[in-house]
């Protein structure tokens, strides 16, 4: 093999300002960097230092280097690389196994030298695509730039504004905490008095409900005193106290006559006057019933017959259970007579009702509502500071919380804050609040799903503003929790665009030197499942 065919014309370096094409010999396959190896009067040695051959050996089309470093023009070496010069365009390096497969890789056609085929130099016009297409991104970087800049700007303004707010809030803080204190001190002292006078209101106004409730209490017992003496004597007698049953005391189990149990209530006098009955009625006022708020006795002789009646259907469909009463009550009868006796004479009186006639508190004395009054505009005062020295407490958490916000290298993110951002596709509406949270609704209506809140900055080292993390979103059905992850990309305006074939959806920002886009990257997730951990 000549060393004409060795040596090939292969790379061409364009000089815009001469317009020349300088051509530079090296052997085929060769990049200019490494020229200074391959010199035609010397021995090769293998790049890799393995050996050293003859240099008519180089590209002979015959492996002799372990690292293919011989043959970077030819197929023979599995691992060797082709270089290809491009000029016009972009160099790059293809695998030797595709030199002279019949398929053009180079622009420049070098690869397909000895395969026949019919390969066209398209490096001027791919480079002519590029350049525009670098010019277009040049520009695009120029306006990014430009605008982050500005951007920068307002942030780093917004910055010192909101530390200057910061700053009047403390300051109204500590004149409030001041103020509250004194204030607290006036309700204090207002309340005090307040508290005394409402005491000795409610005091006399207890003492003068007792006064009413002993009044109502003696009456009741004169009015009593009245219907137990019958025969207008002056005096009540243990006869007398007889025409009550319900004062007669339980004698269940006692042989002791009705006239003996009833003269224990007397003690051992037969009768008593008005005077000597107010010890009595102390032990019978909550037994007694009054005749003037009591019902007249029904005979049980007639109840017993409504209920007995075989005649009368209708009574037994409507009073079945005092019907099965009175069956046991027969066959009771010869057991216990004293028993039957009470229930052959039940009493059908309902206890009186005790109305108290209580009304309403009188309204407070001129002097104790005007210390009322005093006190509760103290208490308004007092709670007007209080809550304003709360809405305070607020944005002084807001703003610390914002001011300490990483919002990147030069806070070039802070436009973001409190902005959100929606991206409407076929299935759902994505909705992202940057520093705050993800979600997703059904497009055609649906509730609406947390798919994470603010978490952190997760880029990599290098560029750790890159990629925005959010988690602990609502959980997957027998899953865990929902979370996304949002990509930065580059782009001139902050919008949505529409998902990608692997169903990232992407909206726009900022981004290092220029203006880009962040990828909103939801659903970077197979989609296979209903629910997974989103990423």
């Amino acid at each position: 093999m000549s060393l004409a065919n060795l040596l090939l014309l292969v790379s061409l370096a364009l000089v815009m300002r001469a317009g020349a094409a300088v051509e530079i010999l090296r052997p085929r396959g060769v990049p200019l960097t490494k020229r200074q190896f391959y010199e035609e009067n010397k021995p090769f040695t293998c790049l890799d230092g393995s050996r050293t051959i003859p240099f008519d050996r180089v590209n002979d089309d015959y492996c002799d280097c372990k690292d293919g470093s011989d043959e970077p023009g030819t197929a023979a070496c599995p691992n060797g690389s082709f270089h290809c010069t491009n000029a016009g365009f972009r160099p790059f390096f293809i695998p030797s196994s595709r030199i002279n497969d019949g398929i053009c890789d180079c622009c420049d056609t070098t690869d397909e030298y000895n395969s026949g085929a019919a390969c066209q130099n398209t490096c001027r016009e791919l480079g002519r695509k590029e350049k525009e297409s670098l010019q277009k991104m040049a520009e695009v970087t120029k306006e990014g730039f430009l605008l982050k800049q500005q951007l920068i700007h307002e942030a780093k303004r917004g910055q010192e504004e909101k530390q200057v707010k910061l700053t009047e809030f403390q300051n109204s803080k500590k004149g409030l905490e001041e103020k509250i204190e004194g204030l607290r001190t006036v309700k204090e002292t207002a309340e005090e008095p307040e508290k005394a006078a409402k005491e000795c209101h409610l005091k006399a106004w207890e003492e003068q409900k007792e006064l009413i409730r002993m009044e109502k209490e003696k009456a009741r017992m004169e009015e009593a005193f009245l219907e137990l003496d019958d025969d207008a004597d002056g005096y009540v007698s243990v006869a007398e106290l007889q025409s009550h049953p319900e004062l007669i005391p339980d004698s269940e189990g006692s042989p002791t006559e009705p006239e003996t149990q009833t003269q224990g209530i007397l003690g051992v006098a037969d009768k008593v006057d008005a005077t000597a009955f107010e010890s009595v009625w102390s032990d019978i006022k909550d037994k007694y019933l009054s005749e003037r708020t009591s019902d007249p006795p029904a005979p049980a002789e007639t109840l017993q017959e409504e209920a007995s009646d075989p005649g009368s259907d209708h009574d037994s469909d409507h009073y079945p259970e005092d019907y099965a009463g009175e069956e046991e009550d027969e066959e009771e009868e010869d057991d216990d007579p004293d028993e039957e006796e009470d229930r052959a004479h039940p009493t059908v009186r309902t206890p009186e009702k005790r109305e108290d006639d209580e009304v309403s508190m009188p309204p407070y004395d001129t002097e104790t509502q005007a210390l009322i009054d005093a006190a509760q505009k103290a208490r308004d005062d007092f709670d007007g500071v209080e809550r304003s020295l709360r809405e305070v407490d607020d944005q002084i958490k807001n703003l610390e919380k914002e001011i300490g916000f990483d919002f990147g290298p030069s806070a070039e993110f802070a436009y973001l804050y409190s902005q959100c951002y929606e991206l409407s596709t076929s299935e759902y509406v994505y909705r992202l609040c940057p520093f705050n949270r993800v979600s997703q609704k059904p497009t055609f209506g649906g509730s609406e799903t947390n798919l994470g809140l603010w978490g952190k900055w997760s880029g990599p080292e290098d560029n750790i503003y890159s990629v925005m993390k959010y988690d602990h979103g609502t959980s997957c059905w027998q899953g865990p929790n929902r979370s996304t992850t949002v990509k930065l990309t580059c782009g001139k305006e902050t919008v949505g665009s529409a998902p990608t074939r692997n169903h990232n959806v992407n909206l726009t920002r900022l981004c290092h030197s220029q203006l880009l886009h962040f990828s909103f990257a939801h659903w970077g997730m197979t989609v296979k499942s209903v629910c997974l951990s989103f990423s």
